[in-house]
């Protein structure tokens, strides 16, 4: 249960959202043998379409960067893919297109700065992705307009149980529907793409015409120094996350319910989010043909939506153990 090296290997490889291929190719070669499987034509990866009672659902991709624009100097300009505030990206490390070339986000030297410029983030638009390049015509033989940008990987084991990577939203979602799906082949696990810019889950949902869905995904924890109380959103190493609402869905209070007094019964440690935020695939899921009852379970991580989000493994476990125990109480239910 949460295999390290496969998770490693999965928040490496490049995917943000609508180019996931990387991620979809990876799962299917280490999907269990004999499981049935297709690709949607919006790229989510869906296993088990025979047996669709519960989905279960997390997303592939991951938030980065695209080419917009080469400047005389050679320099790349990009734009946002999924929401990324604009200090994570300074100073970064990048990876460019299919052929993974390095660049580095790079900063108005401080020199040139006057006023608050030099206490102020800068805007995104005024960053650039230096790739090494001599002018326009050397980036263009390398990089042309559309290609993607990654943060590098980073991945790093550190203090007592904590995991620090890129693509951990939610690559350790999909690796903990891997794990599941290995130990229950007879599961129906959707691997979506582009949740990142409003998602492709919900075209899933539509073709399976579920009766329930899991939405497996990690959310901002904000147990910093300085942060009380509400603001704290939940906390590492406090277990699973069941949220009651965020911005995209008001969770069903009963699966609410089943899944924090399931947690309470068992032993699993459970926290919910003390504030309404973000949202996931489960706003297009549970609007899926006549309505499809959506819960949520998440990992709580640090630093979400940048190259150095942070996870406590037995949080992770937690989820793992929680969404089995789910899984088995609604394939009961009518």
């Amino acid at each position: 249960m949460i295999n390290s090296q496969w998770l490693e290997e999965l928040c490496a490889l490049p995917g943000i959202s609508g180019r996931e291929s990387p991620v979809r190719d990876w799962l299917i070669a280490h999907l269990p043998k004999g499981v049935d499987y297709y690709v949607d034509l919006l790229g989510s990866l869906i296993v088990n379409k025979n047996n669709s009672k519960i989905m279960l659902c997390a997303h592939m991709d991951e938030v980065g960067m695209i080419v917009t624009h080469v400047t005389g100097e050679g320099l790349l300009k990009f734009a946002h893919v999924g929401g990324i505030e604009c200090a994570a990206y300074l100073g970064r490390q990048v990876f460019v297109g299919v052929k993974r070339l390095p660049g580095v986000i790079g900063l108005v030297p401080v020199h040139l700065l006057e006023g608050d410029e030099k206490t102020r983030i800068p805007k995104q638009e005024s960053l650039y992705i230096d790739i090494g390049a001599q002018d326009r015509e050397d980036a263009l033989r390398h990089v042309k307009l559309g290609d993607y940008a990654v943060f590098s990987p980073g991945f790093m084991r550190f203090g007592s149980g904590y995991i620090k990577a890129k693509a951990l939203d939610d690559r350790l979602g999909c690796l903990i529907l891997l794990e599941l799906l290995c130990a229950h082949p007879d599961m129906c696990v959707v691997f979506s793409a582009r949740e990142e810019i409003g998602g492709a889950a919900g075209a899933a949902a539509f073709a399976l015409d579920p009766r329930y869905a899991i939405v497996i995904e990690t959310t901002t924890a904000a147990d910093l120094p300085g942060i009380e109380g509400a603001q704290k959103v939940c906390t590492l190493g406090g277990g699973a996350v069941v949220p009651f609402m965020d911005k995209g869905t008001l969770y069903p209070f009963d699966l609410y319910e089943l899944a924090m007094e399931t947690a309470r019964r068992s032993g699993i440690p459970a926290q919910t989010k003390t504030m309404v935020a973000g949202a996931t695939d489960a706003a297009g899921i549970h609007r899926a043909r006549g309505g499809v009852p959506t819960l949520g379970l998440a990992t709580p991580c640090r630093n979400l939506h940048s190259p150095a989000l942070v996870i406590k493994e037995s949080d992770a476990q937690a989820v793992y153990a929680l969404d089995e125990l789910l899984w088995e109480a609604l394939s009961t239910r009518d």
